[in-house]
């Protein structure tokens, strides 16, 4: 008989987790004004709020750890991660940072006026934030299809090459600092980005004279899908097809607490010599010495290991099945998500469960207040919430999806809490017709709000 699919690790250190009652759900939830971003660790049961720094390291992370150097400058840590960088990812310059939205900081510190504009598929928040901080604009060309969450395609993600075209040519060269590809796609469901994508975007790029830039916190995720379901790819190393996808970049920035499994971390890579040395300013000011960037010696050590594991087919195996054994479960009840089964979460479509909720209320919000209710499970919402309001008309933006996502952290918890979430999401959904009113938002950041946002329930 066909042996069964088991993990790719065996557990060596658990951490204890406590469940809670009901009642005290309630009060936790209404003293965090309801934002699950308030909530005390100890409040939560399974938490889902972010893949981000939330995985398990492995035993070679931990060594790793234990050998960092700590010289303010030149440190050994350092060129690892140096090594690490050039030797998987293809770039000679670097400069490390604290996490993926330093990156941001650093590089959109140096390449970004007012006025100017940024096209790709499904800015995300932080990407988000800090292009509109500057007066800039984000402009989303994410296929079509992505908004139709029962679709099945395998490459969701994309880009739009004709919207990407008519962006290009509508503004002048001089106010587009990049073209922002980011794989996966997080904000449209954790959906990958083809080879054939990348290639063609890049492509677009080099005939307008635009840098492409790779926001890469999923980008070994992203390879997974392409070996699993592009043609031509089946037979190609995770590593090589890293290679390839980042030989069509020009600059890549990097949350390093998603796809290479440390808790602290993150570096935007360039191309350009030049543009590197006039990042530097931004990071001293900002992070820290060129050769450390607000990072430890020791995270940069986990973080060259971390790159290494992370770009391993049995590694990223299970990491994928654990999401799709999720969402098979939810088929069974019945349960809309955004289909595929994303590389990194499960993302409820909330429209489609919680009908009769306004849209003015925060669907999303409102379900993943209901599953926390219900279980002590935290999500977080991808909806008109993060959408923040438009920086002109200061209206809320509410975007065509209203999603839920359960991000599951990595090497972390087994198929079991799987199963609850998937009972405790049954429980919700079977109760659906009865939740017909959200929240209303009493105090909020104008930008970036749903880190801090604080609710009242609608009555």
């Amino acid at each position: 008989m066909e042996l069964p699919f088991s993990e790719s690790f065996r557990i060596k250190m658990v951490e204890p987790i406590r469940k809670s009652t009901r009642e005290e759900r309630e009060r936790w939830i209404r003293e965090a004004h309801y934002n699950l971003f308030n909530l005390k660790s100890d409040e939560v049961f399974i938490d889902l709020l972010t893949d981000s720094g939330t995985g398990a390291m492995s035993d070679r992370q931990w060594a790793a750890l234990m050998q960092g150097d700590e010289s303010y400058a030149g440190a050994r840590s350092y060129y690892n991660m140096k090594n690490a960088i050039r030797d998987i990812l293809g770039f000679d310059f670097f400069l490390p940072t604290h996490q993926g939205r330093a990156a941001e900081n650093v590089l959109y510190s140096t390449i970004i006026n007012e006025g100017d504009v940024l096209p790709g598929n499904s800015h995300f928040d932080t990407t988000k934030g800090h292009i509109e901080f500057r007066k800039a604009h984000a402009i989303d060309c994410t296929i079509d299809e992505a908004a139709d969450t029962q679709l099945e395609i395998p490459f969701k993600g994309n880009l739009d090459p004709v919207k990407l075209e008519k962006v290009l040519n509508e503004y002048p060269v001089e106010r587009i600092p990049a073209v922002v590809l980011t794989v996966t796609n997080n904000t449209a469901g954790g959906q990958p980005v083809s080879m054939a994508n990348i290639r063609e975007v890049s492509a677009v790029c080099r005939r307008h004279g635009v840098r492409l830039q790779i926001d890469s916190a999923r980008f070994a995720e992203n390879a997974y899908f392409i070996k699993t379901r592009e043609e031509g790819y089946a037979d190609k190393s995770i590593k090589e097809i890293v290679r390839e996808m980042f030989s069509y970049a020009d600059i890549m920035t990097m949350s390093s607490k998603k796809d290479a499994i440390v808790n602290m971390g993150g570096f935007v890579a360039f191309r350009d010599e030049d543009l590197w040395r006039r990042c530097q300013m931004y990071c001293i000011m900002n992070e820290g010495f060129i050769t450390y960037g607000g990072m430890s010696g020791r995270d940069m050590n986990a973080l060259a290991v971390g790159l290494d594991e992370g770009t391993e087919f049995d590694y990223l195996q299970t990491r994928v099945r654990q999401v799709e054994y999720l969402g098979a479960k939810l088929d069974e009840y019945g349960i809309p998500y955004q289909r595929p089964a994303g590389g990194h979460a499960i993302f409820i479509d909330a429209k489609k469960v919680l009908t009769h909720v306004p849209k003015e209320e925060f669907i999303a919000q409102t379900l993943a207040i209901e599953l926390y209710l219900e279980a002590g499970i935290r999500g977080v919402e991808i909806g008109s919430i993060l959408a923040d309001r438009d920086p002109e008309t200061r209206e809320n933006r509410y975007p065509a999806l209203e999603l839920l996502r359960l991000a599951i952290p990595r090497r972390t918890y087994t198929n079991n809490h799987m199963d609850v979430i998937a009972a405790a999401l049954k429980n919700v959904y079977d109760r659906r017709e009865q939740i017909t009113r959200g929240y209303r938002i009493t105090r909020e950041f104008p930008i970036m709000r749903h880190f801090t946002v604080e609710l009242e329930p609608m009555r």
